[in-house]
Parts: C-alpha cells; structure tokens; sequence
C-alpha cells in the first residue's frame, strides 16, 4: 500500500462524491460516446472514436488515482490533536513582520487545498515552516519570492 494521507472527514466525503460522478455520471456517458462513434463504420479513420477512446482513458486514470487515494485515506482525530501549536487543521492568524500584512490560514491536506478558502497544503513551504510553532514564534520561511518572515498571532481550530 502507498502512503498515508491524512484527511478530514469533509475531505473524503468530496473524494468519494468526485468518484461516485465519474463512476455513475461520466463512465456511462464515454461508453455511449464509444458505442456511438463505433456505430458510424471504420474506426481506423475515425476520429471520435479515438478521442472517445482517449478520454476513456484519462477518466478511468482518474478513477484509479481517487480509489488510491481513499484507500489510503485516514480521518484526522481533532481530539489527538496538540492546540497550543499549530498542527493540521490548525487555523493560524499570521502577521507579516516586515509588511504588517495580516492573513489567516488553515493547514489542511495536500487534496483539500484552496488558496480562495484560505487552506493551504501543510506540506508547502508555509505549512512546513508553520508546524509545531507556537503564538508569538517568529519564522523565517523561503518562498519562491525569497524570504517571508511571519509572526504567529493566533492558533485556533
């Protein structure tokens, strides 16, 4: 079995809703495109029928990659969690020292990321820096636009 990822209960549920449309909506929706496409004669030259075919194939890539992915899947238990420093799941009301900019984010799961949300990965360079951290540390993080240098405010769940 691959590795362990980490999730909230909301976060599988969205998993196993995507694959329940793409098992029960868009798999029978490729097969009548394929039965179609093979109903009008040659598939040698035919070219909705290779691209049914290909998007057969993504979709079923995709099927494949989200039944891994809640195989894999463990629910967070909130309750084990340490709420003096930040964890996952952790809301972190954060202070940009050298602009005074503040923002507030929620270390999530890799899959439940959404900047517009707020969530970010707790494995991006962020999420990383933030872990184990504590209200009034002060970190020094790399960014792809160079250093970011935070001051912790708030931890809440």
């Amino acid at each position: 079995m691959g590795k362990v990822t980490y999730m909230t209960e909301e976060g599988l549920r969205k998993l196993r809703d995507d694959l329940d449309h793409l098992v029960n909506v868009e798999r029978p929706m490729i097969s009548k495109q394929i039965g179609e496409a093979r109903d009008k004669g040659d598939l040698s030259e035919n070219a909705e029928y290779d691209a049914a075919k290909e998007a057969q194939g993504m979709l079923e890539l995709r099927i494949s990659k989200l039944q891994t992915l809640i195989a894999s899947a463990r629910i967070i238990d909130e309750s084990k969690l340490d709420r003096s420093t930040v964890q996952i799941l952790s809301k972190v009301k954060l202070k940009n020292t050298k602009t005074g900019a503040m923002m507030t984010y929620t270390l999530v799961a890799e899959n439940e990321a959404n900047i517009k949300e707020g969530k970010i990965a707790i494995n991006t360079p962020i999420g990383k820096g933030l872990v184990g951290k504590k209200v009034g540390d002060q970190v020094a993080i790399t960014v792809p636009s160079g250093q970011l240098f935070l001051e912790i405010i708030e931890i809440s769940f």
